[in-house]
This record gives structure tokens, C-alpha cells and sequence, in this order.
């Protein structure tokens, strides 16, 4: 056989077992509804990585939700959903982050933790004999906190934005406002020598701004990635935080960071 019909031979074989595993899939949202990604990799005997490709491809009928399988029309039309795209950039620096972020968390503490796709490992991170209160308004936060021992969930609720797997109302803002929360864990998609502390979803501003201020005290936690980077929606000034919570690698110095902001920096220990 030529090199290119070998080629195009596996390329059919691997598009045919493709459509045999979204088939099967299909066949477990019929029999369960919304099906866990792992729990539904375990049921097919792949990784949960090959499904993640899968569901990735155009035009598949099924698409992941804040690390569910549901069907493409749970979507909304908006298409592939933007977390999951993004939860596997800088994967590792933001474990390490949030590794750090975790010894600031002390027995009985109540907390705040923030959307997106860093705050995720704060969860996994944090030890499992702590007795909390995680307060939270993300699926994809409030997934693995719901699966923690000795953990009281508070979920705020309200429309579904699904670019970023998180509710929001003005009923959960009232909410908000009634807790007394010892420290909020905030995520940005940059933090910028001038404009401040930003993310992409103006629907989140509300949110972070009421944590912050029912909160003791504010930690934000980024990857390095996100010095110098600008987004739309301005809700903090870096002296809101009491620490900037960061991985070993990163490099705030060479983003221009003003002066006043560097003490407040901390980043994790090399080879954390």
C-alpha cells in the first residue's frame, strides 16, 4: 500500500471509531442525561483527553459543559464552549498557583472562590480534613467542591452564562452581601501596570467586586501569563489585594508593575 492510502486509511479508521464513541455517548445522555467527561471516559474505556478531542471536532452533535457531556443545543448556539478551550493553557503554572493559594486556607474559614479555569486547582489543592464553607458561583468550582469532605457548598444561583459556566442575578449580589467571608480567591485574565486587574465577562464584574468587599481579605491568584495583559472589564486595583498569588516562574517585574504593587506579590516556591 502507498504511504498516502496507508495515510488515508488510518485517518478513516480513526474517524469511524470517532463516530462510534460519540454514538455510545449519545446512548448514555439517553440513559443518564448530563454524564460526567471522566465518568463517561470510564464507561467507554478511553481517556478522558480522547473525548475531550472528539467533542472538539465540528459539527459534533454533543459538547462539554463545565466538565459535563450534554447535548450541542445546551449551548445555545455560542458553539464549542470557551472554558473548556481554555482550561488546559498554562495547566501546570496555575496548579502551581493555586497550590500556594491553598496555605493561606485555615480550619473553619469561609471562602470565596472566583470562575475560570485557575481557580479549579485551588479546590483540588486544598486539604481534605479542612472543615469549610465554599462560596461560589461557578460549575466548574462548584463540581469538585460539592465532592469535598467536610465542606459546606454555597452555590449562588441565576442566569447561565455559558461562556464562562457561571450564574449571576441581583438576588445572588444580595446574598453575597449578607455573608461574612474570611478571604476571597479572585481570578483575572490580566493584571496590567495601569489598567488595573480586568477580565473578559462583564457579567463578572458585579460579582468579584461584592466578594471583595464582604471579604477580610482578597488574594488574587493568576498565572504568570497574565502580567502586562489587558482586558475589558475593569472590577479591582492591584492595592485591593492583600497578596498576588503567582507561580515560581512568573516574572511580574519585566510587565511594568508599578512599585507599590511589587511587595504585595508571592510567588510559589520553586519546584512547588
Amino acid at each position: 500500500m502507498a504511504e498516502g492510502e496507508a495515510s488515508e486509511a488510518a485517518t478513516g479508521l480513526a474517524s469511524m471509531r470517532r463516530r462510534t464513541r460519540i454514538a455510545r455517548l449519545q446512548e448514555l445522555l439517553r440513559q443518564n442525561g448530563t454524564t460526567r467527561l471522566d465518568e463517561a471516559a470510564q464507561a467507554l474505556g478511553v481517556s478522558s483527553m480522547t473525548l475531550r478531542r472528539d467533542l472538539a471536532v465540528p459539527g459534533q452533535p454533543l459538547a462539554l459543559l463545565g466538565g459535563h457531556v450534554v447535548p450541542a443545543g445546551s449551548l445555545g448556539g455560542r458553539g464549542q464552549y470557551v472554558l473548556e478551550r481554555e482550561q488546559d493553557s498554562h495547566a501546570e503554572a496555575k496548579r502551581q498557583a493555586c497550590r500556594h493559594a491553598a496555605r493561606h486556607v485555615e480550619e473553619g474559614d469561609t471562602i470565596f472562590v472566583d470562575c475560570g479555569t485557575t481557580l479549579p486547582h485551588l479546590i483540588e489543592a486544598l486539604p481534605p480534613r479542612l472543615s469549610l464553607t465554599i462560596v461560589c458561583y461557578a460549575l466548574n468550582i462548584a463540581n469538585p467542591a460539592s465532592r469535598r469532605p467536610n465542606t459546606q457548598l454555597v452555590l449562588l444561583g441565576g442566569l447561565f452564562h455559558a461562556t464562562s459556566a457561571t450564574f449571576a442575578s441581583d438576588e445572588a449580589l444580595h446574598a453575597l452581601r449578607r455573608l461574612r467571608i474570611n478571604k476571597a480567591f479572585i481570578s483575572a485574565g490580566g493584571v496590567h501596570a495601569t489598567g488595573g486587574v480586568t477580565c473578559t465577562n462583564f457579567n463578572e464584574v458585579p460579582v468579584k467586586q461584592v466578594a471583595m468587599a464582604a471579604a477580610a481579605q482578597s488574594f488574587l491568584v493568576v498565572d504568570g501569563s497574565k502580567f502586562g495583559r489587558l482586558r475589558p472589564a475593569y472590577f479591582a486595583p492591584l492595592s485591593a489585594f492583600a497578596r498576588i498569588l503567582t507561580d515560581a516562574a512568573a516574572c511580574p517585574e519585566a510587565a511594568g508593575l508599578p512599585p507599590f504593587s511589587l511587595p504585595l506579590l508571592d510567588a510559589a516556591p520553586a519546584g512547588s
